[in-house]
């Protein structure tokens, strides 16, 4: 056979949508950590693929799910998951994600996607206003938004353009080896990766000690006839969630494409509140936050904005023969595979709209709120015990602190954390010293997840 019966595909969605809600609703009980070695779940499969298809495949794929998968597997969903970002992949968005799947489509250009781009266009625009962001980084204000894959994807594009639009030749004769790109020590690798990507090389990446001392960097640079191209500030860094100055570094630019990397924080702007971290963003170039970390959607879905909705199809478009149409060369259509680096794209819009319209904005909101009233409850503890300190200050969800007696007590504090199971945490290094992170932003998260950790931490 070729494909499923459709209605053998419906006996068999509904075997994997029962396991799905099935391990869901379990999760508080496995333990958040695998309990693996290297090498141990490639040795329970076997070596060669099979030859017949199985007789029953829901007991084969769920079966593996069991014994394999799930036993094998970092619970990112899982309520007392605290590392890194989170990951949240509500189920709202696994229905956007089924039904963008079954319908296949292929969105790279308005013809090939009419709906998808429209969709997607309609998602942006409005996630944009709920942010609010500038009307420039609308389509109707002449920019527009696009779904990428990650914030290392936006960034790439970010600094492509920022080469096209210092050197629009740079298409047809390469970099120059004079461009420099402008980080602090705690900007995401991805900046560094996409200057290595798109060959300036590691001595393009200058980084910046201080916000204070940015102009003078720039100005010196280019009276060594150098040619700053871009900057990028963070909203909320990955270490500390440290919120950079971007209405200074706008400032100070001098002419560079600012790109803002709010790939974690930025969402929180969906509170009125907590919309003074995209300060200044209204004078930047373009700017990005992913809704698969803190806005419901599963993995993968980063939101980025452009002033200039001409700027990502100038650097990037290239148009064989074979992609030529009517509707593109009208002039009326956006084509997406100009907004990326693919040429093919998914309908992630499908999953976004379904997290919009089964949370609500509201939802939404009272999530966040929640999750930064936990990290605040967990900083008052900190704070009341001798036994800790805080090693950052606690910047909305997220929590770095220190056991008091010093790194090697912290790593080992660490370590007998995740070792119980109960709950995942993970480091940095903060001024040379150790510190364990706690990002709380599980959806199931609940007050007396936190309470657990707590206990462990104690302990």
């Amino acid at each position: 056979m070729s494909d499923l019966d459709p209605e053998e595909f419906r006996r068999l969605g509904y075997q994997l949508v029962d396991w799905v809600a099935g391990y869901r609703a379990g999760l508080r009980e496995l333990p958040v950590r695998p309990a693996v070695e290297p090498g141990q779940i490639r040795a329970a499969l076997p070596l060669d693929l099979p030859e017949d298809p199985a007789p029953d495949l829901g007991a084969a794929l769920t079966g593996l799910l069991d014994d394999v998968v799930v036993p094998g597997s970092l619970h990112w969903q899982h309520p007392r998951y605290f590392g890194y970002f989170p990951a949240q992949a509500s189920l709202f968005s696994l229905l956007g994600d089924l039904a963008s799947g079954g319908l296949g489509a292929q969105g790279m250009l308005w013809s090939t996607g009419p709906a998808a781009t429209e969709v997607e266009q309609v998602v942006v625009d409005g996630v944009a206003r709920a942010l609010g962001l500038d009307a420039a980084f609308t389509f109707d204000g002449g920019g527009g938004g696009s779904l990428q894959d990650s914030a290392s994807s936006a960034a790439l594009v970010a600094l492509l353009a920022a080469l096209h639009r210092a050197d629009p030749r740079w298409r047809e004769d390469g970099v120059r080896g004079d461009e420099r790109v402008y980080v602090t020590a705690e900007t995401h690798s991805s900046l560094a990766k996409a200057v290595r990507i798109a060959g300036l090389g590691a001595g393009a990446l200058r980084i910046v000690p201080s916000w204070a001392v940015f102009a003078d960097m720039v100005a010196a640079d280019r009276a060594a006839g150098l040619r700053p191209i871009l900057v990028c500030p963070t909203v909320g860094t990955t270490g500390t969630g440290t919120v950079d100055p971007v209405a200074a570094v706008c400032a100070a630019a001098d002419g560079m494409w600012v790109h803002v990397d709010a790939a974690w924080a930025g969402v929180a702007a969906v509170c009125p509140e907590f919309r003074d971290v995209l300060e200044g963003v209204e004078r930047a170039d373009s700017l990005c936050t992913d809704a698969h970390k803190w806005f419901g959607t599963a993995f993968d879905a980063s939101f980025l904005w452009v002033r200039d909705g001409a700027a990502l199809p100038a650097a990037l478009s290239i148009t064989p023969e074979y992609l030529r149409n009517s509707a593109s060369e009208s002039g009326e259509v956006v084509d997406y595979r100009d907004w990326q680096v693919p040429l093919g794209r998914r309908f992630r819009a499908l999953k976004v709209w379904a997290v919009l319209h089964g949370m609500g904005l509201a939802g939404l909101r009272a999530m966040i709120r929640e999750h930064v009233r936990l990290a605040q409850d967990l900083a008052a503890r900190v704070q009341a015990d001798p036994r800790f300190v805080l090693a950052a200050p606690p910047s909305l969800a997220l929590v770095c602190l220190r056991d008091a007696s010093g790194d090697a007590a912290t790593k080992a504090l660490l370590e007998r954390v995740n070792a119980t199971g109960r709950a995942f945490l993970t480091h940095t290094v903060v001024d040379g010293h150790y510190a364990i992170r706690v990002a709380v932003g599980s959806l199931t998260t609940t007050q007396d997840d936190l309470d657990a950790l707590w206990q462990i931490l104690s302990r």
